[in-house]
Order: C-alpha cells, then structure tokens, then sequence
C-alpha cells in the first residue's frame, strides 16, 4: 500500500522549527524541497534580509546543481553533526546557514536547513534537533525503498511476458499503489536514458504527477527511462505533458554534465539534412512548453539546468551506457542513412483507466519516442495519437528488411535524392510545395525525381509506389 509521506515531513520540519525557534527547511540528498517551516515574523519576511537562495529553492522546490556544490564544499556530505555555513554575498547567499544532516545508517540522506540567527540556537537545543533529524532519516528511507518496491513493480509490468506472468505483475503494482492504482494513467518513454542504475533516476516527488519510475532496456545495449503518471482524467493531458517536460530536463543535464549534447552541438556526420517534411523542420513539437524556462532553479550560486551533476552510478556500466546510447541515438536524428545524435526524446502513450492495459500504453510511449527521435518535427515531446505512419512503421519488428526497391536510393551517395523524395512525399507531390520548402528551382526538382525513378524502379505517379517508396523512407529512419 503506497504511504503519503508529506504529512509526516511536515510534522518533523515544524517540531525543529519549534525546539530551535527559526523556521526550518527539509531537502533530500539531491537538494529538492520536503517540507519547510511556516515563517511568523514580521522581520523574516523583510525584503532586506530575506536570503534569494533559499526563497528560490521554496518557489521552485529544488536547487541548482551550482548551490548543490557550492554547500557540500563545506563537508555536510560527511558531516555528524550541525554544520554553520558563513554568509556568501557573492554565491547569492545573503544568510549565515545552519545545517543539519540527515543521516540514517550512518548514511547522509537529507538535510535541515536553518538561517542563522542571534543568539542562535544552543548545543542543547541543536541535541535535540538532530533526534528529530534521525527520525526523519528512518522516514525518508522508508520512502527510498517504499519507491524502489514501485521502480520494481513497474518494471516487471512493463518487462513481464503476456497472459498470467504479466496480470501477477498487474497485480503486485496495484497493491503498492494502493487506491491510486484504480485512476487513470499514461506511460512516458525518455529514450535514450544515460544511466542504467536506479540511483541515476530522479526520484517521483521530483517529477509532478509521477507514481512511479523505472529504467527499461532500449534496443541492444541502451537505456530508457519509463514515468508511470497519474492524470485528472484520460482527457487532460497537460500532467504528462509537464512530467515529460521535466525528466527530459534531468535526462539533458545528465547528458551534458558527460560532454554529449543534443542538437546542434552534438558530434554529427558531414552532411547531415535537416529534417523532413513539409513546414517546420525544428524540434518544437508538443512538448516545447513544458521544456521552457532557464532552469535557474534556486540559483543564486552558479549553474545553470536542474541537475547537472555526473551521475552517481558513474563507472563502466555507466560509460558503456552512453557510449551504447549515443550509437543507439546516432540512427535517429537525420534523415535516412545519416547519423548524428539529437538529444533525448519523450513519447507518452494514450490514457487508460486502471493498470490493466499499462502494456499496450508502453508500447506506444516506446513508438512516440522512437518516432520524435526519428523525426525532429515530433519531438522532442510525442503523443503516440499524434505520430502519424510511425503508428505502423514502430509495430514492425526491428529485424525487418527494408524493401528491396528503396535499397539503392538509402546509399550515403544518394542522401540528397533521399530527403527530396521524402519531402516531396511528404507534401502530398505538390511540386510548388517542395521545391520551396527544399530551396531549389522545379526544374531541379523534376530532375532529382526522375533520378529518383531511375534508383528504385517505382513510378511516382502511381499511388501504390509512392506508398511504398514513402513508407520506405520512413521506414529507414527507425
């Protein structure tokens, strides 16, 4: 049965803040907000006192990783007792800090946080705040691996063989989620993922409106990252459109703290095309507003983004992960027969009421993320109603041939000929269309299509051909 931990939280945050007589702020190990004490005084809330670090970090209920770092330099990673952190002006802490670690099984999982203050509080007050602070440690594991049983739960879900195997699994989630688990739900597929290990996940409470998260194999070797989701309804879908934006944030930072970035600044080959289609050719697709925003986060200090702290599981598994997901990606992000890695997508997958179909939603999460890989225009935030052929082309098994008659116009030699035909396609052979959209004159155009004639055999004019020629094309991007 899944527990709500808020309240509890709370309750501990406001017995400190009772027993030292300052408010009190609770964040994890990974420096997003808990809870945090109410203020009372009229002086707290002056505009000239007030410290924008932790303002920012209550408004935005994280940190960025630039006051991450910044306070762990002065050892509270390590620390057994009270830690006072002096003002910093210039790292935007305007505040002397006092701070707490939260420690359980000798292991630091949080921290309380307390402006300083004079007098200031006593040893013997400060005593007795760190038993509280133990109290919250045993609370917040509790949570770790009340989360890690519903990361497992899922996963067996979602991994688990059809029939009996998988309505066992079906079973197990919806007990741990308890009467959440009879609402509605989608699945976000963040493909591809950096990490394999769950401790590289962001945590639930970090990502609104997620019950659960897993890892889940992607193709041979590389990693996506699975957000069960809770909806309002089955016709709302701003919840998984903001969950998507938000772990598509950590999945770019994670990216990026390893050197890889997407888009224009990743490692492409000579000569990748711009994407396809007639219209937009840029990523902006429907999840560009949940990505908007600097990400300054509760900055103050420097750094820019959510998280970008190296993954803590970095080691071999992880190094062979990015290498593997960056080939994996490398297929996806030009047009056909190009390679280049474009940065991380989402797909979300239809609503459903209950957890009984959650297989079929992952399935079309997994399609709309391939297909916002494949095709920029989608991404980097697809809906699987939205990703047109894709909803047949990602059914096919990954094993299949591509047709014989596309085969020579795939070559590296012909990847101009390729894009004019799928553009032309894709504007319904409209000749005025494409040749704008590709920049060249309609006699130019005319030619490449005969050349295109030529390659493969297939006649334009027919429907069939230009059925399968397009499809094809598509096809090749997967």
């Amino acid at each position: 049965m899944a527990a709500d931990y808020k309240g509890d939280y709370q309750e501990l945050v406001d017995e400190i803040s009772e027993l030292l007589g300052a408010p009190a702020t609770l964040e994890n190990r990974d420096f997003e907000l808990l809870a945090f004490g109410t203020y009372d005084s009229d002086d707290e809330l002056d505009a000239s006192a007030l410290d924008p670090v932790r303002t920012r970090s209550i408004l935005t209920r994280r940190s960025t990783a630039g006051v991450r770092t910044w306070f762990e330099g002065f050892g509270i990673t390590r620390a057994t007792g009270p830690v006072r952190i002096p003002p910093s002006p210039e790292a935007g802490v305007y505040r002397g800090r006092i701070c707490l670690p939260v420690r359980h099984r000798g292991v630091v999982v949080g921290y309380v946080w307390l402006l300083e203050n004079e007098p200031g509080p006593t040893d013997a007050q400060l005593d007795a705040a760190m038993r509280v602070a133990g109290r919250i440690g045993a609370l917040l594991a509790d949570e770790a691996e009340a989360g890690a049983g519903l990361s497992r739960e899922l996963r067996a879900v979602l991994t688990a063989e059809g029939g009996w195997q998988r309505d066992m699994a079906v079973a197990e989630l919806r007990t741990a989620l308890g009467p959440r688990a009879d609402g509605p739900h989608t699945l976000i597929c963040v493909a591809p993922w950096p990490s394999p290990d769950p401790d590289d996940a962001p945590s639930t409470r970090s990502v609104p409106h997620a019950a659960a998260l897993c890892t889940i194999p992607w193709g041979a070797a590389a990693q996506s990252l699975a957000v069960l989701v809770r909806l309002r309804s089955t016709a709302v879908g701003a919840p998984a459109l903001a969950a998507a934006g938000r772990v598509l944030e950590e999945a770019e930072g994670a990216w990026g703290a390893l050197g890889i970035r997407g888009g224009t600044e990743a490692a492409t080959t000579e000569g990748s095309p711009a994407p396809s289609g007639c219209g937009t050719g840029t990523r902006s697709g429907s999840g560009t507003g949940a990505r908007g925003g600097s990400g300054k986060g509760a900055g103050g200090a420097s750094g820019k983004g959510t998280r970008g702290a190296v993954p803590r599981g970095a080691g071999a598994a992880v190094a062979a992960a990015v290498a593997a997901g960056v080939a994996g990606a490398s297929r996806y992000t030009g047009g056909p027969g190009t390679a280049g890695f474009g940065g991380p997508a989402a797909g979300i997958g239809d609503p459903r009421v209950g957890l009984a179909e959650l297989g079929a939603v992952w399935q079309e999460a997994r399609a709309a993320a391939q297909a916002a890989l494949a095709e920029r225009r989608l991404g980097p935030v697809a809906q699987w109603r939205g990703i047109g052929p894709y909803r047949l082309l990602t059914a096919l098994p990954p094993e299949s041939a591509q047709d014989p008659a596309a085969g020579p116009l795939l070559a590296p030699a012909h990847r101009e000929l390729a894009r004019t035909a799928e553009v032309y396609l894709d504007c319904a052979g409209q000749a005025g269309r494409t040749a704008s959209e590709l920049g060249i004159h309609r006699q130019t155009l005319y030619y490449r299509l005969n050349r295109v004639e030529q390659l493969t055999g297939l006649d334009l004019d027919d429907g069939e051909d230009r059925l399968l020629l397009h499809m094809a094309l598509k096809r090749a991007r997967l």
